[in-house]
């Protein structure tokens, strides 16, 4: 019964996410947008290539490692911003938290419901900048060779960890004012620098490393990219070249269930505080 229960939540706050993202303008506009903004996010990275390296075709491992950081960095970026802001918006802007607190539901798995249409839009974006890489950028990318097993492994624990960090936030903003929004920028620019996003954990101080290696999304990153190009040599330059793919599966397994159980404990107790501090219906002057 729960399970059914926390499925049809699921499905229905997840359908509310994508009306909300998908009806402020037409279909046709929409699609264009959908299309356009990874693109012109991707050509900003393009461009930074460019200007150090003046050739993609100079170092076109170095190149895959840089674009391919960028664009599945996405996925954090916009999911955990869209379970962040689930509690801003529907507590200030739409003002109906209170009603969905006294519904049968699980919270958090409303949260996660709704960040399911930035997940579906994000998939789109990186989906089109990849072939945009292919088509246009030269980027040397084989489907044929591509490990897809574990690129769906990875990608199934990099999503949940995403959205468990989502959900701690959310927990988070029960407690803040209209903040939200600094916050999640904030742990993602942090994650941005620390886990070898666009360059190689080497580069940062050893306090850096460390930090780098304790966040799952480090893991995440390098097993994406070393099951899109198996064998190519893209595993020596993020600094885990010692490490096999099997060991980086083991420490992205040990580090996101960490987060998951961190996760569940910083949302209840901000759910606790919330309710009894009388949050759960403040309003900031959204």
């Amino acid at each position: 019964m729960a399970v059914s229960s926390h499925l049809r939540t699921l499905r229905h706050a997840a359908w509310l996410g994508w009306q909300m993202e998908s009806n402020w303008t037409r279909p046709w506009l929409f699609l264009v947008y959908s299309i356009v903004r990874p693109i012109a996010a991707t050509l900003i990275l393009v461009v930074m290539f460019l200007v150090i390296k003046q050739d993609v075709a100079s170092d076109p491992v170095m190149f895959a490692f840089t674009y391919l950081g960028s664009v599945f960095f996405m996925f954090v970026a916009q999911v955990m911003m869209g379970a962040t802001m689930v509690i801003m918006e529907d507590r200030e802007h739409y003002q109906t938290l209170r009603q969905l607190y006294i519904a049968p539901i699980s919270m958090r798995v409303y949260i996660i419901g709704r960040a399911m249409s930035k997940l579906a839009l994000t998939s789109i974006s990186v989906l089109i900048s990849i072939a945009f890489g292919i088509l246009v950028l030269g980027l040397p990318l084989d489907p044929a060779a591509v490990d897809w097993p574990l690129f769906a492994a990875a990608m199934a624990l990099g999503i949940g960890c995403i959205l468990a960090i989502g959900v701690a936030l959310a927990g988070i903003t029960f407690l803040t004012a209209k903040h939200s929004s600094g916050i999640n920028e904030g742990i993602a620019g942090a994650f941005y620098l620390l886990c070898g996003t666009l360059f190689p954990l080497t580069v940062l101080p050893p306090w850096g490393q460390s930090v780098g290696m304790a966040i799952p999304l480090t893991y995440w990153l390098e097993l994406v990219r070393r099951s899109l190009y198996p064998g190519s040599g893209i595993e020596t330059i993020s600094g885990l070249g010692e490490f096999s793919s099997t060991t980086i599966m083991l420490y992205l397994v040990v580090s996101a269930l960490a987060f998951l159980a961190a996760s569940t404990l910083i949302f209840r107790y901000a759910d606790r505080r919330a309710r009894r501090a009388g949050k759960v219906d403040m309003t900031t002057s959204y």
